[in-house]
Protein backbone atom coordinates (compact mmCIF):
# COMPACT_ATOMS: atom_id res chain seq x y z
CA UNK A 1 0.00 0.00 0.00
CA UNK A 2 2.85 2.70 0.81
CA UNK A 3 4.64 2.25 -2.24
CA UNK A 4 1.83 3.97 -3.84
CA UNK A 5 2.51 6.99 -1.86
CA UNK A 6 4.73 9.59 -2.39
CA UNK A 7 6.34 11.38 1.04
CA UNK A 8 7.07 15.06 1.25
CA UNK A 9 9.35 16.36 4.10
CA UNK A 10 9.27 19.67 5.43
CA UNK A 11 12.54 21.20 5.75
CA UNK A 12 12.63 21.74 9.97
CA UNK A 13 11.38 18.10 10.24
CA UNK A 14 14.28 17.01 8.05
CA UNK A 15 17.32 19.12 9.58
CA UNK A 16 16.24 18.02 13.16
CA UNK A 17 16.77 14.13 12.26
CA UNK A 18 20.30 14.88 10.67
CA UNK A 19 21.77 16.86 13.12
CA UNK A 20 20.60 14.42 16.03
CA UNK A 21 22.26 11.43 14.21
CA UNK A 22 25.10 14.48 13.90
CA UNK A 23 24.92 15.38 17.65
CA UNK A 24 25.63 11.33 18.65
CA UNK A 25 27.56 10.15 16.04
CA UNK A 26 29.03 6.56 17.48
CA UNK A 27 25.47 5.92 18.53
CA UNK A 28 22.11 4.54 16.99
CA UNK A 29 19.52 7.34 17.16
CA UNK A 30 15.86 7.36 16.00
CA UNK A 31 12.82 9.20 15.65
CA UNK A 32 9.39 9.76 14.89
CA UNK A 33 7.64 11.38 11.63
CA UNK A 34 4.70 13.71 12.15
CA UNK A 35 2.52 14.33 9.65
CA UNK A 36 -0.97 14.30 7.75
CA UNK A 37 -2.53 13.08 4.05
CA UNK A 38 -2.40 15.80 2.40
CA UNK A 39 -4.28 16.47 -1.31
CA UNK A 40 -5.90 13.20 -3.27
CA UNK A 41 -4.66 10.79 -0.06
CA UNK A 42 -1.49 10.04 -2.33
CA UNK A 43 1.10 12.21 -0.53
CA UNK A 44 1.61 11.99 3.23
CA UNK A 45 3.26 15.23 4.13
CA UNK A 46 6.07 15.30 6.79
CA UNK A 47 5.26 18.03 8.46
CA UNK A 48 7.72 17.97 12.22
CA UNK A 49 9.74 15.39 13.52
CA UNK A 50 11.30 14.34 16.97
CA UNK A 51 14.13 12.60 18.09
CA UNK A 52 13.55 10.26 20.13
CA UNK A 53 16.49 8.20 21.82
CA UNK A 54 20.37 7.43 21.44
CA UNK A 55 21.49 5.17 24.15
CA UNK A 56 17.98 3.74 24.87
CA UNK A 57 16.86 2.29 21.47
CA UNK A 58 14.58 -0.50 21.45
CA UNK A 59 13.56 0.20 25.33
CA UNK A 60 9.96 -0.51 25.57
CA UNK A 61 9.13 1.61 28.91
CA UNK A 62 10.96 4.84 27.98
CA UNK A 63 9.53 4.75 24.16
CA UNK A 64 5.54 4.08 25.21
CA UNK A 65 6.09 7.28 27.34
CA UNK A 66 7.54 9.01 24.62
CA UNK A 67 5.33 8.24 22.02
CA UNK A 68 2.20 9.18 24.03
CA UNK A 69 3.65 12.34 24.63
CA UNK A 70 4.33 12.68 21.38
CA UNK A 71 0.59 12.38 19.98
CA UNK A 72 -0.88 14.61 22.62
CA UNK A 73 0.93 17.48 22.15
CA UNK A 74 0.81 17.26 18.15
CA UNK A 75 -3.08 15.95 17.92
CA UNK A 76 -3.79 19.05 18.86
CA UNK A 77 -1.72 20.91 15.79
CA UNK A 78 -3.48 18.54 13.63
CA UNK A 79 -0.60 16.29 13.35
CA UNK A 80 -0.42 12.28 13.88
CA UNK A 81 2.76 9.96 13.67
CA UNK A 82 3.27 8.80 9.78
CA UNK A 83 6.64 7.30 10.70
CA UNK A 84 9.75 6.64 12.00
CA UNK A 85 13.65 7.63 11.30
CA UNK A 86 16.43 5.33 12.21
CA UNK A 87 20.67 6.10 12.18
CA UNK A 88 22.56 3.33 12.39
CA UNK A 89 25.72 3.15 14.80
CA UNK A 90 27.79 1.82 11.95
CA UNK A 91 28.93 4.23 9.03
CA UNK A 92 28.87 0.93 6.78
CA UNK A 93 25.77 -0.39 7.79
CA UNK A 94 23.34 0.63 5.54
CA UNK A 95 20.91 -2.08 7.11
CA UNK A 96 17.29 -1.44 8.25
CA UNK A 97 17.70 -3.66 11.53
CA UNK A 98 15.07 -5.48 13.64
CA UNK A 99 14.53 -3.23 15.96
CA UNK A 100 14.06 -0.41 13.57
CA UNK A 101 11.22 -2.78 12.08
CA UNK A 102 9.89 -3.67 15.14
CA UNK A 103 8.76 -0.02 16.19
CA UNK A 104 8.06 0.80 12.92
CA UNK A 105 5.93 -1.58 12.29
CA UNK A 106 3.98 -0.34 15.66
CA UNK A 107 3.63 2.99 13.49
CA UNK A 108 2.42 0.98 10.75
CA UNK A 109 -0.68 -0.62 12.57
CA UNK A 110 -2.16 2.62 13.16
CA UNK A 111 -0.88 4.26 10.03
CA UNK A 112 -0.45 2.38 7.17
CA UNK A 113 0.90 4.53 4.64
CA UNK A 114 3.61 4.76 7.31
CA UNK A 115 7.43 5.62 5.69
CA UNK A 116 10.61 4.66 7.51
CA UNK A 117 13.35 6.93 6.70
CA UNK A 118 17.18 5.82 7.32
CA UNK A 119 19.94 8.09 7.00
CA UNK A 120 22.21 7.51 4.39
CA UNK A 121 25.16 7.74 5.71
CA UNK A 122 27.53 7.73 2.10
CA UNK A 123 25.33 9.98 0.87
CA UNK A 124 25.85 12.04 3.77
CA UNK A 125 29.40 12.03 3.32
CA UNK A 126 29.36 13.07 0.32
CA UNK A 127 27.10 16.05 0.68
CA UNK A 128 29.20 17.43 3.41
CA UNK A 129 32.02 17.52 0.82
CA UNK A 130 30.75 18.36 -2.32
CA UNK A 131 27.51 20.52 -0.90
CA UNK A 132 25.20 20.50 -4.22
CA UNK A 133 22.95 17.32 -4.11
CA UNK A 134 19.43 18.64 -3.04
CA UNK A 135 18.08 15.20 -2.92
CA UNK A 136 17.11 14.22 0.67
CA UNK A 137 20.22 12.17 1.96
CA UNK A 138 17.85 8.77 3.68
CA UNK A 139 16.54 5.62 2.41
CA UNK A 140 12.73 5.35 2.09
CA UNK A 141 11.03 1.64 3.35
CA UNK A 142 7.61 0.89 3.11
CA UNK A 143 5.54 -1.56 3.69
CA UNK A 144 5.05 -4.30 0.23
CA UNK A 145 2.08 -6.65 -0.28
CA UNK A 146 4.25 -9.47 1.50
CA UNK A 147 3.84 -6.72 4.39
CA UNK A 148 7.69 -6.82 4.86
CA UNK A 149 9.65 -3.29 4.88
CA UNK A 150 11.33 -3.13 1.46
CA UNK A 151 13.14 -0.30 0.23
CA UNK A 152 11.55 2.24 -2.38
CA UNK A 153 13.42 2.04 -5.93
CA UNK A 154 17.61 2.23 -5.73
CA UNK A 155 17.33 4.76 -2.80
CA UNK A 156 13.88 5.88 -2.35
CA UNK A 157 14.40 9.86 -3.30
CA UNK A 158 11.58 9.34 -6.14
CA UNK A 159 9.56 8.95 -3.75
CA UNK A 160 10.37 10.86 -1.30
CA UNK A 161 10.93 14.96 -1.77
CA UNK A 162 12.38 17.79 0.51
CA UNK A 163 9.22 20.56 0.38
CA UNK A 164 12.09 23.23 0.19
CA UNK A 165 14.95 22.68 -2.26
CA UNK A 166 17.01 24.98 -0.08
CA UNK A 167 17.18 22.21 2.82
CA UNK A 168 20.91 20.48 2.54
CA UNK A 169 21.60 24.03 2.04
CA UNK A 170 21.14 25.41 5.53
CA UNK A 171 21.32 21.74 6.52
CA UNK A 172 25.46 21.92 5.95
CA UNK A 173 25.31 26.07 7.15
CA UNK A 174 23.31 24.58 10.97
CA UNK A 175 26.64 21.50 10.49
CA UNK A 176 29.57 24.19 10.04
CA UNK A 177 28.01 26.36 12.86
CA UNK A 178 27.81 23.50 15.53
CA UNK A 179 23.73 23.75 15.66
CA UNK A 180 23.92 20.04 15.59
CA UNK A 181 25.05 21.03 20.02
CA UNK A 182 21.55 22.54 20.53
CA UNK A 183 19.44 19.40 19.50
CA UNK A 184 17.33 17.79 22.24
CA UNK A 185 15.98 14.21 22.19
CA UNK A 186 14.04 12.09 24.72
CA UNK A 187 16.59 10.55 26.30
CA UNK A 188 18.05 14.04 27.07
CA UNK A 189 14.29 14.99 28.70
CA UNK A 190 14.14 11.90 30.59
CA UNK A 191 17.18 12.82 32.16
CA UNK A 192 16.12 16.74 32.48
CA UNK A 193 12.69 17.38 32.42
CA UNK A 194 13.59 20.73 32.14
CA UNK A 195 15.04 19.92 28.26
CA UNK A 196 12.47 20.99 25.48
CA UNK A 197 11.88 17.81 23.49
CA UNK A 198 10.03 19.88 20.93
CA UNK A 199 12.84 21.73 20.05
CA UNK A 200 11.36 25.06 20.15
CA UNK A 201 14.21 27.45 19.56
CA UNK A 202 16.31 25.72 17.77
CA UNK A 203 15.17 27.37 14.08
CA UNK A 204 15.38 30.51 16.25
Amino acid sequence: MGIESTYEIHQNAYIKLILHASKHKTSAVNGVLLGRISGDSAVVEIVESVPLFHSQIGVLPPLEIALIMIEEYYCDKGLSIVGYFHANERFDDSELGSVAKNIADHIYKYFPQAAVLLLDNKKFETLSKEGKDRSPVMQLYTKDASRSWKLVGSDGSSCLKIKQPSANVILLDYISSGKWKDIIDFDDHLDDISKDWVNTELFN
